[in-house]
């Protein structure tokens, strides 16, 4: 196995920008069914869209300036401290967005959790110190009293303050596109997503911008700076045509999860099972985002997932072609590129035929500073009759674990087993998840989340070896 050559400290530093960066996006992701349905009422009724209606239109605006970052400061006060911590985090997110003329999406990103925060500590200060029979009326108050203060900080300060650093990032991003050096961000985007980033920079850095962006010119393209499927589907139509063993194999049905589903972590594992294929992604991202600044392209809301149906519901009217034609030149430079690095492989790499020990073989690369967690085959293994729900887990809990699920829960049924099958958030597993799936990179946050569950790892939701191991232990 190759080992990594990154030090303690570079390793270290990763993982507290993945750790962040999924937080940010633990934010956007479970509330990304209001953004799209925002999104297609934009889409549709308003002056420019596809059936104006001024009626319907009337939505637009209250739906950006208020639900959309009421829904991420309740979420992120809740990812800190539950149900108290969402009624604070949206209290506190009420201030900066009156406090202020733009939507409010990183500001809501930042009082949320911060709201939420301080609550906790009062919380954790009173604990088992207030009399019985006055507990209801402690908790009331408390959060009142907090949060009426912090919403009038936020509402005289800190919403100015996120307005400012807004007016700064816009300007940056205006200044890019301006000058054609948007492209050039794909650069670091498409190595960050194979490190399983993606979602952190989607909806936890590029959205909030975007969003405010589209509010005032009708698109933004920068909805498409990460989601654009054409780079990984360039790859994958490259392991079809020109790949060994059972990548290629594995490749058609992981394209049509990739570009139809909108589930991109499936390409991942066949970049870190060949490294130079990264410079496949990065063409083909930079190749497609200069087609869109060149023509320029934008969506009206965010793609998610990032899938060419949501491309198609999202682009504007008389729109479509520039949109398209993004994602075509992607996907066409993506395989010329692959198709070569393929092709020119050393004879060992193209003898590689199996597409899990291949990953596995790259696993230290994406893990960097995190610890090997593998269930042990003899170890920690849970007994038939004490299994009654098995969890896949993923940051979101709705792509690549929602995609595992669908496959494990078919193997169990067709193995008449009755034992469930469902994915989650990582934060979210249930406390009687009997058996946890994660991604090698995720599994140490999911024990620590379900200590008392069964672990295992995998490198491929796609395809793992681990769950016919699995249905053959508990049917």
């Amino acid at each position: 196995m190759a080992q990594s050559t990154s030090s303690p400290a570079s390793g270290a530093a990763r993982v507290g920008v993945q750790k962040f960066g999924r937080f940010l996006s633990g934010m956007v992701m479970p509330n990304i069914g209001a953004f799209i349905a925002w999104g297609l009422i934009t889409a549709l009724f308003i002056p420019t869209g596809w059936i104006p209606q001024e009626y319907f239109a009337k939505l637009v605006d209250p739906m950006i300036k208020y639900l959309l970052p009421l829904l991420i400061g309740y979420t992120g006060g809740t990812m800190v401290h539950k149900q108290r911590g969402g009624v604070i985090g949206a209290l506190v997110t009420m201030g900066v967005i009156v406090g202020t003329d733009i939507p409010m999406f990183l500001g809501a990103m930042a009082v949320g959790p911060g709201a939420a925060w301080v609550l906790k500590q009062f919380d954790r200060a009173v604990e088992g110190k207030i009399k019985s029979g006055f507990e209801m009326l402690v908790n009331n108050f408390s959060l009142g009293i907090i949060g009426g203060a912090l919403v009038m900080i936020a509402y005289s300060i800190v919403g100015r303050i996120i307005e400012a650093i807004t007016n700064v990032l816009s300007s940056g991003v205006e200044f890019l596109v301006n000058h054609h050096l948007i492209p050039l961000v794909n650069i670091l985007i498409e190595p960050a997503k194979v490190l399983f980033l993606n979602n952190a920079i989607n909806h936890g850095v590029l959205s909030p911008i975007a969003i405010e962006q589209a509010q005032s010119a009708g698109k933004s393209i920068l909805f498409m700076l990460e989601s654009n499927p054409g780079p990984g589907l360039g790859i994958l139509l490259a392991y079809m045509i020109v790949g060994r063993g059972s990548a290629r194999q594995s490749a058609p049905g992981a394209a049509i999860i990739h570009f139809f589903g909108g589930i991109h972590e499936i390409y991942f594992p066949y970049i870190l099972m060949n490294p130079r294929l990264i410079l496949a992604a990065m063409a083909g991202g930079v190749t497609g985002t200069f087609t869109f600044s060149l023509l320029n392209a934008g969506l009206v809301g965010p793609p998610s997932p990032g899938s060419i149906i949501a491309y198609l519901a999202m682009a504007p009217r008389g729109e479509i072609l520039p949109v398209l034609s993004g994602v075509v030149t992607a996907a066409i430079v993506s395989f010329v590129v692959a198709a070569l690095l393929l092709k020119t492989s050393k004879k060992k790499e193209e003898d590689e035929e199996d597409l899990e020990e291949a990953t596995k073989r790259m696993k230290d690369m994406k893990s960097a500073g995190t610890t090997s967690v593998a269930v042990d085959a003899d170890a920690g293994h849970k007994s038939k009759e004490d299994v009654q729900k098995i969890v896949f887990a993923c940051d979101a809990g709705m792509g690549s674990s929602a995609m595992g699920a669908s496959i494990l829960r078919k193997k169990m049924k067709a193995a008449g087993s009755p034992i469930e099958v469902t994915n989650t958030a990582i934060s979210d597993i249930p406390s009687d998840a009997d058996i946890v799936v994660t991604h090698k990179t995720l599994t140490e946050r999911a024990r620590r989340v379900a200590p008392q569950a069964e672990h295992i790892s995998i490198d491929n939701f796609l395809k793992s070896p681990e769950y016919d191991e699995l249905v053959d232990r508990l049917k």
